[in-house]
This record gives structure tokens, C-alpha cells and sequence, in this order.
């Protein structure tokens, strides 16, 4: 039923590879000579093929000499890290250190996991192979499933006294500072990697990368998108009617602005360069000024004569404020 299998697959896995179809079509089983088991396998998902039958799919590699090995080092964990700082921060960059918790390896027993001066003796479950080798009963006839021996968890080896600083794990866990640089211009969002500052890899694997992720707080007075600032400022509508120069912060020192006579409330102003600092190029971005023309709440006297003055001069009709004995006699009317 193995070889059945086994001839069933080659030919899925060759006629659905263009490449390996055409081979075979124009040379027959000659054409595949140059192929390997693997080169013919490398693309096949088993699971997809035969997901509704009930065995293990990693008995398939059995079937197809791609026996597992016992467990190696393998790369460690990344570590995500989130670090807040100001739109201050962003614009002139940053150099600070993060305390960031890891695993590395045990100086007590240097990762091997047992106590110092102790020994290991071989695996009787697995005979020191790190794979428990099941024969199971499927629709194809008996397949071979291998997994990792649950008792040396595929070490092939038994610790016979853990280390008594790891509790038998080979790592610790440590607060490493790490210095690190945020360039200028970076956004929110943005992630930094340290290589290597990660998780320790298992059985002595390379550690993992360090990510940081940038969160910028929000600003009092400014609005970012992408290298532009934007400031919304509010005039007058004195200033609005009859212009004037106004003061405006930007991200390092204030700058005059120019607001044009006949300025109307929502108009917006683009001063060149005091956006941020663009990441990947040289220069900034710009700062877009939004004015927003304030309408007084409270007038004296001298200010409503004024504004009537004004208002008649320019052809406006004006209904003059009622006194109180006006409104209390159009109260008793009506």
C-alpha cells in the first residue's frame, strides 16, 4: 500500500508542476532522472491533498526517506518592544537605552542543562534517536508515523541531574540594557531591529532579533501626516479684514506669517521646510498653517459703535440693540 502511495504522489506531484509535466511528457519517466525525491516533493502540501484521512502527514516522510533527524539548535524567539516617545524625539532623533527581559544561556551549566559534573545516559524509549516509530493502520494500508520521543523531547539523551540554576532548561532569564538609535524623521509605527538581542535559540540555536516598535505621543499643537506638520492658528477678524504678521511655532524656533487683507476663516498657508525631517532623503517636509478667524464675545460700547459704523458704511442693516424698557413693553405686547 506504501509503494502504491507512493506512485500515486509521484504522479500528482509531477503533473501538477509545469515544468515537471512538460519533462515528462517529452522524455517519460526518463525525463525525471535528474529530479531527486525531494526536488519532486519540495512544493506538495500532503495535508491539502488527503486532508479528510485520518494519519499523521509527517509519516508521509518516512514513506519517502525524508526521515527526521534528532532535534538541533534551532533560532530563537523575537522579542517585541514597545517604546513611546515625543514628536520632539522624532524630529531631532534619538539615542537612549532599553532595559528589555530575555532568555540566554545558563553560565552554571552553559546551556547543557544538567548540574556540572553529572552525566546523561541514552534515551531507552527512543534508543537515543530523539523519534518514536508507530506503525498506523490507514485507508492506504500501514504507514510508518513518526514523532519526537515524549521522554528525552527528541534530545535522545536523559539528564540524569538537572541543573540546579536553570531547573534543567539550559537558559535563564536576564535584563540586558541595550542602546539604541532613532533616526530623525521616524513615524509612528516604525520598527527597529536589533539583530540577536532576541529569545536564546533552543539547544544552543542563534538567539532571535530585537523589534522595536516606535509610538509617538500626540502632540499640543501639532497635527502630523507623513513629513508635513499641520497648526491651526487664530486670528482676528480685524487681522482677517485688514491683514497682518502674525507669530507661529514650528518645531524649532517661531517664524512670521503674512495674512493677507481679506483673509477668510479655513485658509491655509504652507511654509517650505519646517515640516519633519524626511526618513529616507535629505530636507523636511512643510508646515501647513490653518487660520481660523475668532469671532469677539464680548464688545464694549466704543467696539458696537464702530462695528455699526462699519457696518453702515458698508451698506449693512444692523438692527439696533432694544433697550430694557423697549423689550419689556414688546414683551407686555406680544
Amino acid at each position: 500500500a506504501a509503494e502504491k502511495f507512493k506512485e500515486i504522489s509521484e504522479a500528482y506531484a509531477v503533473l501538477s508542476d509545469d515544468e515537471k509535466r512538460r519533462r515528462y511528457d517529452q522524455f517519460g519517466h526518463a525525463g525525471m532522472e535528474g529530479f531527486t525525491q525531494e526536488d519532486i516533493f519540495k512544493n506538495i502540501n500532503f495535508e491539502d491533498i488527503f486532508k479528510d484521512l485520518d494519519f499523521d502527514f509527517s509519516s508521509i516522510f518516512d514513506i519517502f526517506n525524508f526521515g527526521r533527524r534528532r532535534k538541533g539548535p534551532q533560532r530563537g524567539a523575537d522579542i517585541n518592544y514597545k517604546l513611546e516617545i515625543t514628536l520632539e524625539d522624532a524630529y531631532t532623533g534619538l539615542e537612549t537605552d532599553i532595559k528589555v527581559p530575555h532568555t540566554r544561556k545558563c553560565p552554571v551549566c552553559d546551556g547543557l542543562k544538567a548540574e556540572p559534573g553529572s552525566s546523561t545516559r541514552t534515551c531507552t524509549t527512543c534508543n537515543g534517536t530523539g523519534q518514536v516509530r508507530q506503525v498506523q493502520r490507514t485507508l492506504l494500508g500501514q504507514i510508518m508515523n513518526i514523532t519526537t520521543c515524549p521522554d528525552c523531547d527528541g534530545e535522545g539523551r536523559i539528564i540524569e541531574k538537572p541543573c540546579h540554576n536553570c531547573n534543567g532548561t539550559g537558559m535563564v532569564k536576564k535584563t540586558s540594557t541595550i542602546h539604541i538609535r532613532i533616526p530623525p524623521g521616524v513615524e509612528d509605527g516604525s520598527r527597529l531591529r536589533i539583530p540577536g538581542e532576541g529569545e536564546m535559540g533552543p539547544r544552543g540555536g542563534p538567539p532571535g532579533d530585537l523589534y522595536v516598535t516606535i509610538k509617538i505621543k500626540p502632540h499640543k499643537l501639532f497635527e502630523r501626516k507623513g513629513a508635513n506638520l499641520y497648526f491651526e492658528k487664530p486670528i482676528s477678524f480685524v487681522q482677517a479684514a485688514l491683514g497682518d504678521i502674525v507669530e507661529v511655532p514650528t518645531m524649532e524656533k517661531p517664524v512670521k506669517l503674512k495674512i493677507p487683507a481679506g483673509t477668510q476663516t479655513g485658509t491655509t498657508f504652507r511654509i517650505k521646510g519646517y515640516g519633519m525631517p524626511h526618513i529616507n532623503w535629505e530636507g523636511r517636509g512643510n508646515l501647513y498653517v490653518k487660520v481660523r478667524v475668532v469671532t469677539p464675545q464680548k464688545l464694549n460700547k466704543r467696539q458696537k459703535e464702530l462695528l455699526r459704523e462699519f457696518a453702515k458704511v458698508s451698506g449693512d442693516e444692523i438692527e439696533k440693540e432694544k433697550g430694557l424698557f423697549q423689550r419689556m413693553k414688546d414683551a407686555i405686547i406680544y
